[in-house]
């Protein structure tokens, strides 16, 4: 059974028919389910490997980032399916944890199953070198999130290092003098722009940073948790905390509420990313505005012309962030 006798069945075209099969929204839904359901009675499989021999292209993306649990990233995910979708264009998501062997695993399998191309954040440790090796043998290569020094891939992410020099500057405004950050690896540009946006801004105005300099390196709520007994123990005690991404932050408040301390009018608390759902939480949740969608939609943008073997639309692109001010901030209780 061939995609040409279907096609013949049913009155159409055998490239409509071929579009149906992998569900290309460029063809209609009653049209999609027609297809489907007389190539299921004739007992037709789309044989996506012999498809790629005839056309050299297999129609798959692999998308890598370090933490798939992270709604932050489920966001770029969604914005980056929905513009591949458009094309015809399947994703493979892997979750490397920051495991540079996990992630060299992942890309050396779907460069086996001749994928098209790769939009990666990638793991702490990877190197210039190890993304021009994917490139130089023959998979297009979008970088996401975070910087590789050194690399000729297009990278697109937010300027973290604004983010949190708005944010920090943010609590100054509003009377805080001591403030800690906690999180962020700082081996990766992430980590280390948002930490430094946070120092220049207490250091445009003049302030300490609080002995032992916040914590460094944890990542997620449950750390977050536990994390804020250390943080109370800072001296000076901070009354602001900057957290490097808003799982942090829900872990955050979630520990101060334990401790009877009530954030947002006891202490202020901030994010990094507005996630979804983050104005809800008790208190709504101060944080920047990361751009998921637009980091997403740019980088299916610029895989999309590298597969087809046109010229990126940017180098390096940095989404402007945007500062959203909620009630977790408030001004220090008076003494």
């Amino acid at each position: 059974m061939t995609l040409s006798q279907i096609a013949a069945e049913l009155n159409v075209s055998t490239a409509t028919v071929s579009l149906a099969l992998r569900d290309n929204p460029a063809v209609s839904v009653d049209t999609r389910q027609k297809v489907r359901e007389r190539a299921a009675e004739l007992g037709y499989i789309y044989n996506r490997q012999a498809a790629s021999l005839r056309t050299a292209r297999t129609n798959i993306i692999g998308v890598v980032v370090n933490d798939v649990i992270n709604p932050y990233f489920a966001e770029v995910f969604r914005a980056v399916e929905n513009e591949l979708e458009r094309a015809g264009i399947t994703i493979l998501i892997c979750n490397h944890r920051d495991d540079l062997a996990r992630q060299k695993n992942f890309v050396d399998v779907l460069q086996q199953q001749n994928a098209d191309g790769l939009v990666i954040c990638p793991s702490l440790g990877t190197t210039a070198a190890d993304i021009e090796q994917i490139t130089r043998s023959g998979t297009p290569v979008t970088i996401i999130c975070r910087d590789v020094e050194g690399a000729t891939a297009p990278i697109v992410r937010g300027d973290d290092f604004r983010g949190t020099f708005d944010l920090t500057r943010h609590l100054i405004a509003q009377g805080h003098r001591s403030i800690a950050m906690i999180g962020g690896r700082r081996q990766t540009s992430s980590g280390r722009d948002r930490h430094g946006g946070y120092l220049a801004a207490m250091r445009e105005a003049n302030l300490a940073i609080p002995d032992g300099g916040g914590l460094p390196e944890i990542m997620t709520s449950a750390e977050g948790k536990v994390a804020v007994e250390a943080l109370l123990a800072l001296d000076p005690r901070p009354t602001a905390i900057v957290c490097f991404n808003d799982l942090l932050a829900l872990g955050v408040m979630s520990g101060l509420h334990r401790l009877g301390i009530v954030p947002g009018v006891d202490i202020a608390v901030t994010g990094f990313d507005d996630v979804e759902g983050s104005e809800t939480w008790n208190p709504p949740l101060t944080t920047v505005r990361n751009g998921s969608d637009e980091i997403g939609k740019h980088a299916a943008n610029a895989i999309l012309a590298l597969v087809n073997d046109r010229p990126s639309p940017f180098a390096r692109l940095l989404i402007p962030p945007r500062l959203e001010i909620r009630e977790s901030s408030s001004a220090p209780p008076k003494a």
